[in-house]
């Protein structure tokens, strides 16, 4: 039963129904009206803020302060961490969030940004470039010493961001990451990991080995992170051949390699 539950609600949610902060809100509403009350009994007959348009906002009141879990806060923090201290001399980005990772950056140097949605705002220390990078710019081959792309690369070719349907989509893009990346040069890369599938047509969820047999030809390893199915960072991991073959037995974590080009 539970599970036909979080099915209707998982299904409602991708129309804009969500089932969690409709509950919180009708929690909330009783406390709207009582603090309301309470305000206009103590305003009185003061005319210095007038009411203006009420504001309902009904389902915060339970809220944390913010969301410092999961695979996006995690990964977008640590790599911009990263290359802060490798402060390298040309860096771009494909696809990672801009409100997340590429704002990070931003705020202390210079960084490219492609991806395949459009950008019309512009933003200090952000170029933006549109593209699609399952077909190759080569105006930017080896262009770089650095590039990153987080929760990225497993979307190429599922359509779900106006991109053409491709099954070997990711390998494309990887490909392409590696001819724009020059040699020695630094790429960060963080994708879903565990049990290899595909989940139309939101994203790929790669395993530990498969993501190993594609780096080994064009990369070394120099460093592995992880966010686990429960959203906690374990930083600088260790890659056994336990937790490869078994990819650290996760069914939707998150790998975040730090690869050196050959």
């Amino acid at each position: 039963m539970k599970e036909i539950v979080r099915k209707y609600i998982s299904k409602a949610h991708l129309f804009g129904f969500d089932a969690h902060k409709f509950k919180r809100s009708i929690k909330g509403l009783s406390f709207y009206k009582k603090d309301l009350k309470e305000l206009i009994k103590q305003k009185g007959d003061d005319t210095l803020f007038p009411f203006g348009e009420k504001k309902q906002i009904l389902d915060e009141r339970e809220e944390s302060s913010g969301n410092m879990t999961g695979h996006y806060f995690h990964q977008d923090l640590y790599v911009a961490r990263r290359l802060f201290k490798a402060n390298p001399r040309k860096h771009l980005d494909i696809g990672s969030r801009t409100d997340g990772f590429v704002a990070h950056v931003a705020s202390y140097r210079e960084i490219e940004v492609m991806d395949i949605r459009p950008q019309t705002i512009d933003i200090v220390n952000i170029s933006f470039r549109q593209a699609d990078l399952m077909i190759l710019p080569e105006d930017l081959v080896g262009k770089y010493d650095s590039i990153s792309s987080l929760h990225v690369i497993e979307h190429f070719g599922l359509g779900r961001y106006g991109d053409p349907i491709d099954y070997n989509g990711h390998l494309k893009a990887f490909k392409n990451v590696t001819t724009l990346l020059e040699d020695g040069g630094t790429f960060y890369f963080a994708t879903p990991i565990g049990r290899q599938r595909i989940e139309f047509n939101a994203h790929r969820i790669f395993s530990v080995e498969y993501l190993l047999s594609i780096f080994k030809q064009d990369y070394e390893v120099k460093q592995f992170s992880f966010v686990n199915d429960e959203g906690n960072f374990f930083e600088d991991a260790k890659l056994d051949e336990k937790s490869i073959n078994e990819s650290y037995n996760f069914n939707y974590g998150c790998g975040i390699f730090e690869l050196r080009k050959k």
